[in-house]
């Protein structure tokens, strides 16, 4: 894969893992869709809460970016064809929107992103994440 572009491989990506840490540096990992936004300076990682069933809208990922904005989203491929295996990491620091400029960019760019959200409501805060550091890796 000479030509990997890793920032490309990540915002073409349907999912992340996004990793946040509690006050006491206790893990917390969950499965969020995203979208991407880059600048010639900078890149803005969106991922929103939607109106799908949970069992809290108060969620931890939201608590811990609270406390400890320092995040990190992952997203991979795997195949049985291990040459082709390959996954991108985007670090960087995170914040909480509930209203505003960020949250209608966020919203924006996921109902463009999936037509899920065409029927599921877009209506908790969006995270944004400013993107500090990439690594990849890629056979």
């Amino acid at each position: 894969m000479a030509d990997f572009d890793a920032a490309a491989r990540f915002a073409e990506a349907q999912v992340a893992m996004l990793a946040t840490a509690a006050p006491d540096a206790t893990p917390h990992v969950v499965p969020v869709v995203f979208a991407v936004h880059t600048t010639a300076d900078a890149t803005t990682v969106y991922t929103a809460v939607d109106a799908k069933r949970k069992s809290t809208r108060r969620l931890r990922r939201l608590t811990n970016i609270e406390t400890n904005p320092k995040v990190s989203l992952l997203v991979d491929h795997y195949e049985d064809d291990w040459g082709r295996l390959w996954w991108v990491r985007a670090d960087g620091l995170a914040e909480v929107h509930e209203r505003g400029d960020e949250m209608a960019t966020g919203y924006r760019l996921l109902r463009s992103k999936y037509v899920q959200y065409q029927r599921v409501a877009l209506d908790g805060p969006v995270v944004v994440v400013r993107v500090t550091r990439w690594a990849s890796w890629a056979a």
